[in-house]
């Protein structure tokens, strides 16, 4: 073999590096047989190194923090669901974070409008270990506590439930995994999707508050139309240990003092409404609130009532 010049030398010593770091000189390629969802774009040079589909199967969305309890690993909320489940698991470059990737997808989500029903991140999601084994069956997935993110957010409207989930671990190689899942919900099968109820818990939970709508009065104050209470009902006699104050605001001309009790009295009808549907009224309490808080998220915020968590 003939001796190698001090250019060619030279050169190998160059490339080395690299080629220890096959990301920054080669492409890494897909699993055979994968594709990414329409839902969500992948990270910038990541691939997948995982790709399932499971069509009408059962499966548990997580809504919060994983915990053990009676000698058992369960999530603190969640909503089993049924329909086709796609599952891609990518690899992220080690030139990014999991924080870089997490936002990434946080951006596009916020971006196309889903609605976030569940977001946690470092220790406040539990032991990576119940995400990684009890959650999704993929050992893998398993990293530091500090070191992981997850999502859940509803995709589709009432006509065409979607609901995706997402989990971002960093593990103690330094290898980064965003594992992703897709639940296309079949309203004919064993589940029908997140109920009104559980919708509106998740809300009440993240937020501390939440618009009921319709609910609407006439000049004297009376309640008129009163159908969003249902959702109310149900989420109490679901919850029996959630206790809230019924909130109601008034922003219209007239004095301050008759602002102040006529959303009192508003709030006071709601209370006897719900107690007239079989809600315990040492559970409510009702506050008027008048013009004192004229922004919220929505537009017309000046006539609203509102269903407050009581911490």
């Amino acid at each position: 073999m003939k001796a190698l010049t001090g250019g060619v030398i030279a050169t190998l010593l160059w490339l080395a590096p690299l080629v220890a770091m096959p990301g920054l000189l080669f492409a890494q390629t897909d699993v055979s047989g994968s594709v990414d969802h329409p839902a969500l774009q992948r990270f910038n040079e990541s691939w997948i190194i995982d790709y399932r589909r499971d069509e009408r199967v059962n499966h548990l969305l997580v809504l919060g923090t994983m915990r053990r309890a009676g000698g058992r690993v369960v999530p603190e909320n969640a909503v089993r669901l049924h329909g086709n489940v796609t599952r891609i698991t990518y690899e992220i470059p080690q030139a990014f974070t999991g924080a870089d990737a997490y936002q990434f997808f946080l951006d596009q989500i916020e971006a196309r409008g889903y609605r976030q029903l569940f977001v946690c991140s470092g220790r406040d999601c539990g032991n990576s270990d119940y995400w990684a084994n009890d959650v999704f069956n993929i050992r893998t997935l398993y990293g530091p506590e500090r070191n992981q993110f997850y999502l859940a957010a509803e995709l589709g409207t009432p006509e065409n439930e979607r609901y995706l989930s997402l989990y971002i671990i960093t593990r103690a190689n330094r290898r980064i995994s965003a594992y992703l899942e897709v639940i296309e919900v079949d309203s004919a099968g064993d589940g029908t999707g997140i109920s009104g109820a559980a919708r509106s818990l998740q809300m009440l939970l993240q937020q501390g508050s939440l618009r009921l709508t319709p609910v609407t009065f006439d000049e004297e104050d009376n309640l008129l139309l009163s159908d969003g209470l249902q959702t109310v009902v149900e989420l109490l006699e679901e919850n029996p240990d959630l206790n809230v104050y019924i909130v109601a605001y008034l922003r219209v001309p007239g004095a301050y003092r008759s602002l102040m009790q006529r959303s009192l009295d508003r709030a006071e009808a709601v209370r006897e409404a719900l107690s007239g549907l079989g809600i315990d009224e040492d559970r409510i309490v009702a506050q008027g609130v008048g013009p004192l808080a004229p922004r919220c998220a929505e537009g017309d915020c000046d006539e609203r009532v509102e269903l407050v968590l009581q911490q």
